[in-house]
């Protein structure tokens, strides 16, 4: 079939099946923070969700085994308009002369409701509170886990959720808070601020402490200890939210500080290395009394200033050494760090795949923080001192990973290689993405002296955690035959036994990693919607990617799966079956690609797409991909596009699509758009033919080239006219959105 005579046809019943699914999306549920976010095993305890677009909310599910959560409650602040009518009605209750038992307590009840009015919320994003129950089993696994609530409208998006094993500590959890002069309530509540600060908590070590800070809050606890204490006090605040869209720098900045009896300031942090979050470590010299106090470095605070602290003389590591190991086979790492029973493990990589792996130390009951250990096929060596100098160079053999550490400040290493007139190298060092301070510098020269590559900072997008890049890659092809040289040092010269690395040489091998967003997906049975596949390409690799569901629940559908040659990021469609479900169910998006002559299978990584400080984008990585299919049972779209069969357009020209809707009347009221088109394409000349709908699409030659491919997501709307003597209240066109059709895959050719 000629492009010109590319028809789709689509049943009117397919196309109402996904009415409701783009006004879903316009109020998608988000939650914004989670407190207390964490517990104790074996304790009940409640929790409050702050978040937005909640209505309806049932159910909270949390990953893992053993952890049930269960809805209590949910409030929604008041709009204007019902808070004006309950203020009418308050006047008419409190007009009466003789107001009988059943008005006074509903005015009593009105004055509760006025009370909790905010006219600007100073977040919406996070004024509507859902209260959990929670219980976590005395068994069950401490570490992190996600929370995530089902309202109404869908599943909303995670946030971290920790299993703990020391006693917890909590403020209560904070009020609503409202934009300066606008909380109209305040005015009920009578309750004076004295300007005093709040008395330390007291707590008994060890223990965890959860708080939230408010604009200018700090918090503080008290607590004994006992001279010759190793006290370790650890904050999580930006690991718990990585990114506020609207707070900069995007994040809670928290501080600590230590007192003791007397008031002295004794130790502070303000961050921990690179990390955000502050960690002390702190030598207790005599028996007595301290306190903790924790608050924003520039005094700012919110409901979403959610904190979480453990102190005590618990194990902390502060570094290991190899910071990974060849799969396989048993790595020997040292250990260093505070309150620790060990200085050396064994870490056991038979059975893994390439990766990382989380590496902790138990010290009695308890276990200490994590940290991240690489697992790698290729070959393993130790760089080896004195290498600092190339006339003292370690020689390596290609491919190798080098482990190693800039050892002091000023310190470098450098190794020696044989390499081949056209050969290409690709080195790149995996420190900071390990864990390390190492701001890495990377420099190869060949034997002259003269530099042919250097790198500082090497982005990799698929490190959604990261804000500094600070592990240096680079790839070159080397001019001829002869011997080449890598030294690899710290760009602040700075150096230290925690400074390791991880240096892997080889040659190029192209390859790509998947993320997926949303990583929670919304759908109505039948309804289409759409999500994003980012593309993470390495080494050159710039192939087409076929996308697929893996083992997914019958009756999933994916339309427009392929990701085009030298394109990072595609946005396809996911139908959903007829038939909902109650529970949300796993997904796992596939991509396959042909690179070198074989077929190379990659599992899509589930992420969120956060906004950090109003700017920055990053993919913050999430432990499943859920979709939750709930709502009256619908008809199931019939329509796919075959992946192999996009639509040809030409540059400058037209080409025609048909949708098949059997009732010619309402075929008449369709409207169509297309969501979020590259510039230059659109839709025209819409109209009724005998058996349904037809329009055109076109390409501007001035603003798209041939060549380019991907998908068009197209929206339907049913547009009617209002009724005569409407007008004055209505516009006299209302569209009623009506949904998403699955994707069109399509692909701009040269005119004829």
């Amino acid at each position: 079939m000629s492009p010109s005579q590319w028809y789709r046809r689509l049943g009117l019943a397919a196309v109402l099946a996904i009415a409701p699914a783009l006004q879903a999306q316009q109020f998608t549920p988000h939650i914004g923070y989670v407190y207390p976010a964490g517990g104790r095993q074996g304790a009940s305890f409640e929790v409050t969700v702050g978040g937005q677009f909640l209505d309806g909310v049932k159910q909270a599910y949390v990953s893992g085994a053993g952890v049930q959560a269960s809805v209590i409650k949910h409030v929604k602040l008041l709009t204007q308009g019902e808070f004006n009518r309950l203020r009418e009605q308050l006047m008419e209750l409190t007009a009466k002369k003789d107001a009988i038992a059943e008005d006074r307590k509903t005015i009593a009840e009105i004055r509760q409701q006025i009370a909790t009015f905010i006219r600007r919320p100073a977040s919406p994003a996070i004024a509507e509170t859902v209260t959990l129950q929670v219980t976590v089993a005395p068994g069950a696994a401490p570490g992190e886990r996600e929370l995530r609530l089902a309202p109404a409208l869908g599943l909303t998006n995670p946030l971290v959720f920790c299993v703990g094993q020391l006693p917890e500590f909590s403020k209560p959890a904070a009020k609503v808070s409202a934009e300066p002069g606008t909380n109209i309530g305040a005015r009920f509540r009578n309750q004076p601020n004295s300007g005093k600060p709040e008395a330390p908590m007291e707590i008994k070590l060890p223990a965890t402490v959860n708080g939230q800070v408010g604009p200018g809050g700090v918090d503080r606890c008290r607590f004994q200890a006992l001279k010759g204490q190793h006290l370790v006090v650890a904050c999580r605040a930006r690991e718990l939210i990585p990114y506020i869209s609207d707070a900069v720098p995007g994040w809670f900045q928290a501080t600590l500080a230590l007192y003791d009896a007397k008031g002295k300031e004794v130790d502070y942090a303000g961050d921990y290395r690179f990390h955000p979050d502050p960690v002390l470590h702190y030598q207790i010299p005599g028996d007595g009394e301290y306190v903790l106090e924790i608050k924003d470095s520039i005094y700012r605070g919110r409901e979403d200033f959610v904190y979480r602290i453990t102190l005590g003389e618990l194990p902390f590591v502060t570094g290991i050494f190899p910071l990974g190991g060849k799969a396989g086979a048993r790595t020997a790492v040292q250990v260093k760090g505070w309150n620790l029973p060990v200085t050396r493990i064994t870490q056991d990589n038979r059975g893994k795949a390439e990766g990382t792996y989380p590496v902790s130390v138990r010290q009695g009951e308890w276990v200490s923080n994590r940290v991240p250990f690489a697992v790698d096929k290729l070959p393993e060596s130790t760089e080896k001192e004195p290498n600092n100098q190339v006339k003292g160079a370690q020689r390596v053999k290609l491919p190798l990973i080098v482990n190693g550490r800039i050892d002091r400040p000023g310190d470098q290493d450098v190794f020696r290689f044989q390499g081949r007139a056209g050969e290409e190298i690709v080195a790149e060092v995996f420190a900071r993405r390990l864990d390390s301070p190492l701001d890495s510098l990377l420099r190869l020269t060949d034997a002259t002296g003269k530099q042919l590559a250097a790198n500082d900072d090497h982005e990799d997008k698929g490190a959604g955690l990261l804000t500094h890049h600070a592990d240096s890659r680079i790839g070159v092809k080397l001019p001829k035959n002869g011997t080449y040289y890598l030294s690899l040092g710290d760009t602040q010269r700075k150096g230290g036994g925690e400074y390791a690395y991880r240096l892997r040489i080889r040659r190029p091998q192209p390859d790509f990693e998947l993320r997926v967003t949303p990583s929670g997906i919304n759908l109505r049975p039948g309804a289409t919607v759409p999500i994003t596949v980012y593309a993470l390409r390495k080494d050159g690799f710039a192939g087409d990617i076929r996308l697929g569901l893996k083992d997914a629940p019958a009756g999933f559908a994916l339309s427009g799966g392929w990701i085009p040659a030298n394109q990072d990021k595609l946005r396809l469609t996911l139908t959903a079956p007829p038939n909902g479900f109650d529970e949300p169910r796993v997904l796992t998006m596939e991509g396959r690609a042909t690179i070198q002559g074989r077929e190379v299978r990659r599992t899509g990584v589930p992420a969120e797409d956060m906004m950090q400080a109003f700017a920055y984008r990053h993919l913050v990585p999430a432990r499943e991909l859920l979709v939750r299919v709930s709502g009256p049972a619908r008809s199931r779209i019939p329509w796919k596009i075959p992946p192999d069969d996009p639509v040809k357009l030409p540059a400058g020209g037209t080409a025609p699509v048909k949708l098949f809707l059997p009732i010619g009347r309402l075929a008449g009221q369709i409207q169509l758009t297309l969501s979020d088109p590259p510039e230059g394409i659109a839709i025209q000349n819409l109209s009724l033919v005998r058996d349904g709908v037809s329009f055109l699409l076109r390409a501007d030659a001035g603003k798209v080239k041939p060549g380019l491919k991907g998908n068009l997501i197209v929206e339907a709307f049913l547009e009617r006219t209002a009724a005569a003597g409407d007008a004055k209240k209505q516009p006299a066109n209302r569209r009623q959105p009506m949904g998403m059709l699955p994707a069109i895959a399509f692909e701009i050719v040269a005119a004829p």
